[in-house]
């Protein structure tokens, strides 16, 4: 059934309301804070009707009613206005970033925190490990006998280093060779080409397959690996809301929230965009509580994708409030990132 103008406007006065006090929201409230020119017995028959349509819950007959998963949804597609982050927020968010974008893993601590900090909900972050990522520096060192350091630079200054296994009969020479010849074949590529061209390039390492097939597995095992990115920040926040007095509830959070995996899953999702993702309740083969929300918000900067952050929360989250931080901080950090010399 497609919603009167008038029942559009009163569902969202109920949830704008519910999410600022978290108290049932009655007739009586809204022909009194908002509706002054209207009927309490109308504004009560719109709300049975919105409940009768699965939009509204009573929890008690005599209690006012509280928005469902269904009304949030309806309420961030379409009756949801857009706010503007103030001056001093806009300042928040840029000091974050101020001088500290040459290291990616900093940059999204930094998103991170910030993000946390505007809307008082728990924030987290995933850094994409992107096959269109650009290979800038490459090189091996020997670490032991039969051990050697990995260490790639991208064209994002994402750093990662990780150990790889070599022939124990390698001297120091051949190791630097190794290394020379892989950053003349690697560098200037994405991890894409480098992967695609696998078979290719190996013919050129028949002396060293070895170290090749462990620096691509390497770099195979770092595209894949999605969960190592995962950071967040304040976890303890859910607390100061009031759905979270009940016990179950907060482990029902922290067993989604102290699970990088389950996080990476939740933020993995998204577009190559700064599209807004809004994701209410738990879905199917999700692992979201169904008590929860995830907003979120996927970064690029010069067309390589570098992040997704967002904030989860309560059903009862400010939407508004959430959508804007999250918008206000990618449109600074990609213009960092993007004007970064």
């Amino acid at each position: 059934m497609k919603l009167s103008d008038r029942k559009k406007k009163i569902l969202q006065l109920v949830v704008d309301d519910y999410i600022s006090t978290a108290q049932p929201v009655s007739s009586k409230s809204i022909t009194e804070k908002y509706l002054t020119n209207v009927s309490s017995a109308t504004v009560r028959s719109e709300l049975a009707q919105l409940e009768e349509l699965g939009f509204l819950t009573q929890l008690h007959t005599s209690s006012g009613r509280v928005p469902s998963v269904e009304a949030y949804k309806l309420y961030v597609a379409e009756l949801m206005d857009k706010s503007k982050l103030t001056a001093k927020e806009v300042g928040a968010i840029k000091n974050a970033f101020q001088n500290k974008a040459d290291n990616l893993e900093t940059v999204v601590q930094n998103a991170v925190k910030v993000i946390s900090d505007l809307t008082d909900y728990t924030s987290v972050g995933f850094t994409s490990h992107s096959a269109n990522d650009k290979i800038l520096k490459i090189d091996i060192f020997r670490y032991k006998q039969n051990q050697a350091l990995l260490l790639i630079v991208t064209e994002n200054t994402l750093i990662r280093d990780k150990f790889i296994s070599i022939p124990e009969s390698m001297t120091d020479a051949q190791i630097i060779e190794a290394s020379e010849m892989i950053s003349k074949l690697f560098v200037g590529k994405q991890f894409n080409e480098i992967i695609s061209l696998g078979d290719v390039i190996a013919e050129e390492f028949s002396s060293y397959r070895e170290i090749f097939t462990n620096v691509m597995q390497a770099i195979e095992d770092y595209l894949e690996n999605k969960h190592t990115g995962v950071v967040m920040e304040g976890e303890s926040k859910i607390l100061n809301h009031p759905e979270y007095n009940d016990a179950e509830k907060v482990k029902n959070f922290l067993s989604v929230v102290t699970s990088k995996n389950k996080l990476a899953g939740l933020l993995a999702d998204n577009s190559d965009n700064i599209e807004i993702s809004i994701k209410i309740g738990g879905e199917e083969g999700k692992e979201m509580p169904d008590d929860c929300s995830l907003v979120t918000a996927t970064y690029s900067a010069s067309g390589v994708k570098i992040g997704t952050y967002g904030v989860i929360g309560p059903l009862r989250m400010d939407y508004q409030k959430v959508v804007s931080v999250l918008e206000g901080v990618g449109k600074i950090l990609e213009d960092i990132l993007n004007n970064k010399n």
